[in-house]
């Protein structure tokens, strides 16, 4: 039960602060009905791409989504400067469990995937070290830098993610410090939306992908794992891919705009 009230809590608060990278792209270059409509039309195509590349090659799914993870997450590490530190600090939100749980992070990937994802595991597991320490080096240098409110709760995050069980650890992770973050940036730079359309956006949104990947589990029943968690995931991984590469590209367009509006400052 409290596995399934954590992937019920990080689908839920986890998914809206993607829900406005289309508001987001309007703001940023205020394109025409035809670029808009083709753009949105795009973002779709990639998540059902990568919706169908969890129904045909799911171990390669689970790779992509794992590596897009670590880029995405990265991303939160502005004071790393450079980009191969900013991945490493991202994927210790995957290391941690994967060291301090190893059967139960296994167990999950081979759900989400097949049998081969055990080793997917355990060559987390073995790297995690590595991404544990660049993690550890970038609160310091965040602490140093006058961050210390996201030093500390990347700290205490950490530890969560490395003493909870794989699932409610992510949760408390994504929902409280990854997604209201993301969130916060979105607000600033839609500040001239009303509350009740940021909140109907964000909540029309969300569940329009929900119910898109209930249809599309009830197309292909005997394709798609009976177990919600792994199901969770794989709808998170299946606009993750669309998400990163939108958001990549208005956080370049933006950081030419004046402060408030450039996505990722501090």
């Amino acid at each position: 039960m409290a596995v399934t009230a954590a992937t019920v809590l990080f689908l839920g608060g986890g998914l809206p602060h993607g829900a406005y990278d289309i508001a987001l792209l309007r703001k940023a270059i205020a394109p025409g009905p035809g670029v808009l409509m083709l753009v949105v039309g795009g973002y779709v195509a990639i998540a059902i791409a990568m919706a169908l590349l969890w129904l045909t090659l799911p171990l390669l799914a689970l790779v992509l989504f794992l590596a897009i993870a670590a880029v995405h997450f990265g991303e939160d590490w502005q004071m790393l400067e450079e980009p191969l530190l900013r991945i490493a600090a991202g994927a210790a939100v995957i290391a941690a469990p994967a060291v301090s749980h190893p059967a139960q992070v296994a167990e999950l990937f081979v759900a989400m995937s097949d049998e081969r994802a055990a080793l997917v595991a355990q060559i987390i597991g073995a790297a995690a070290p590595v991404t544990l320490l660049v993690t550890v080096v970038g609160i310091s240098v965040a602490w140093r830098n006058g961050n210390r409110a996201w030093a500390t709760a990347m700290a205490l995050c950490l530890l969560i993610l490395f003493l909870a069980p794989p699932v409610i650890g992510f949760a408390l992770f994504f929902v409280f410090l990854h997604s209201p973050l993301h969130l916060d940036r979105a607000r600033s730079l839609l500040s001239d939306m009303s509350r009740p359309r940021w909140l109907a956006t964000g909540a029309l949104l969300s569940g329009a992908t929900i119910l898109g990947w209930i249809a599309l589990r009830f197309l292909l029943p005997s394709r798609i794992d009976e177990n919600l968690t792994s199901q969770a995931f794989q709808l998170l991984a299946a606009v993750a891919v669309p998400h990163l590469i939108l958001s990549r590209w208005l956080e370049h367009r933006l950081d030419v705009l004046p402060e408030p509006l450039a996505i990722g400052r501090k």
